[in-house]
C-alpha cells in the first residue's frame, strides 16, 4: 500500500500539488551491500544521480527535481512541509518519494538513518532553505517539472506516474485516497491530517 500525503505550500516553503508517497516496508534489504542493492533498484527504474548518506537535520527542499529516499539502515522521524508539518517514521525497508517544493528535515541525528537518494532521469538537484530570495524562481522551476515516466521501484508499470498524473489533472484528486496537510500556521498538530472538503 502506498500512503499519499499532500503538503500544501505556505509563505516559507512552496509545497506541492503532488503528494509525497510513502511505501512502508517495501524493500527487502540484504545483509551484504544493502546500499548498493537499493541504488541498483532505483537505477533500473531510471532514478539515478544517487547518493548514500544520512538525511539532513534542517528543513530543505529541491525545486529542480523530485527525490526518492530508500532507507537501508536505522530509523528516524522525518518532518515534511516545515515546522508544524506531518512527521513520518522512516525505517529500514521504507521508501519515500518527495515532490519538488516539499521541505523535509530529519528530527533525529543525521546518521541515525542510512539512505540512498536518487532523482528521475538523473536530474541535478538544487538546495533551498525557505529564504525569501529563493522565490518566485523556485516556484517557476517546480511548475516546469514533468511528472516522471517511471516509479522508482517498478518502472513504467509502477504507481507513481498514475497517482501523480491524477493529482496533476485535478487539484481535487481522489478524495477517497488522499489526505491533505497544510503546513501553514494555525492548523492541527504535526501528526494530524486534514480531510479534503
Amino acid at each position: 500500500m502506498i500512503n499519499e500525503i499532500q503538503i500544501q505550500g505556505n509563505d516559507i516553503f512552496p509545497g506541492s500539488k503532488l503528494p509525497a508517497l510513502l511505501y512502508k516496508g517495501i524493500l527487502r534489504i540484504p545483509v551484504l551491500f544493502p546500499g548498493m542493492h537499493v541504488k541498483n533498484i532505483f537505477e533500473r527504474n531510471n532514478w539515478t544521480n544517487s547518493w548514500d548518506a544520512g538525511i539532513f537535520t534542517y528543513h530543505h527542499y529541491h525545486s529542480t527535481t523530485h527525490e526518492v529516499l530508500g532507507i537501508y539502515s536505522g530509523s528516524a522521524t522525518i518532518q515534511l512541509g516545515g515546522d508544524g508539518g506531518p512527521k513520518l517514521l522512516l525505517e529500514k525497508g521504507d521508501v519515500v518519494v518527495i515532490p519538488a517544493g516539499v521541505a523535509h528535515k530529519n528530527l533525529d541525528e543525521e546518521y541515525a538513518i542510512s539512505a540512498i537518494g536518487a532523482y528521475p532521469n538523473g536530474r541535478d538537484y538544487d538546495m533551498n532553505y525557505g529564504k525569501p530570495a529563493e522565490r518566485p524562481k523556485t516556484d517557476e522551476n517546480i511548475a516546469a517539472l514533468p511528472i516522471p515516466d517511471t516509479d522508482p521501484l517498478e518502472g513504467s508499470i509502477g504507481d507513481l506516474p498514475k497517482i501523480w498524473k491524477r493529482y496533476n489533472q485535478s487539484t481535487q484528486g481522489n478524495n477517497d485516497l488522499r489526505k491533505i496537510y497544510s503546513a501553514s500556521a494555525g492548523n492541527p498538530g504535526a501528526d494530524d491530517y486534514l480531510e479534503p472538503e
